[in-house]
């Protein structure tokens, strides 16, 4: 099985009154609540979601 990279990205801010498709990348990325961590699959799909939510999440690694 291969190694595969990923990388930590934890929700800074909340997700209220924000738009439908920053909600949408939050919740694609596995993130519910203010201050919760994932560990998601280091992916040009998943890279680009917290690039477009960058204001609200802090990205690791």
């Amino acid at each position: 099985m291969t190694d595969n990279k990923t990388f930590k990205v934890t929700l800074t801010k909340s997700l209220i009154g924000r738009q439908a498709s920053h909600k949408a990348c939050a919740s694609g990325l596995g993130l519910r609540k203010i201050r919760q961590s994932v560990e998601v699959i280091d992916t040009p799909a998943n890279r680009g979601m917290a690039n477009k939510i960058n204001y609200m999440v802090k990205i690791e690694g």
